[in-house]
């Protein structure tokens, strides 16, 4: 079962940093595109950073010169480095890969389970 699993969320200061990892485990053949959404409370997801295999990135302008996505293709690994965290940063985080399963060759989307970002003082 191919499946995400993040880490890294928890309690920090304005100003302070998180990094994020997602993981993507299973009987997996090959990752397309890696990204981070992040959805605050009573608002909609929206995209925070999004990373191709080549290496490509995309960012959302709230976080443009703060946050930066990166992978490891070896590791199946996304990563989010989040500096000068603001409140406005405190949400749930959720990752999103397009996977392709080892055995049936179908890609398909997934989405982690979510880690939660909170910026508080």
């Amino acid at each position: 079962q191919v499946q995400l699993v993040e880490s890294g969320g928890g309690l920090v200061q304005p100003g302070g940093s998180l990094r994020l990892s997602c993981a993507a485990s299973g009987s997996i053949f090959s990752i397309g595109v890696m990204g981070w959404y992040r959805q605050a409370p009573g608002k909609q997801r929206e995209m925070v950073a999004r990373i191709t295999g080549g290496g490509g990135t995309i960012y959302a302008d709230s976080v443009k010169g703060r946050f930066t996505i990166s992978r490891d293709n070896a590791k199946n690994t996304v990563y989010l480095q989040m500096n000068t965290l603001k409140s406005e940063d405190t949400a749930v985080y959720y990752c999103n890969a397009d996977l392709r399963e080892h055995w049936t060759q179908r890609t398909d989307n997934y989405w982690g389970q979510g880690t939660a970002v909170t910026v508080s003082s």
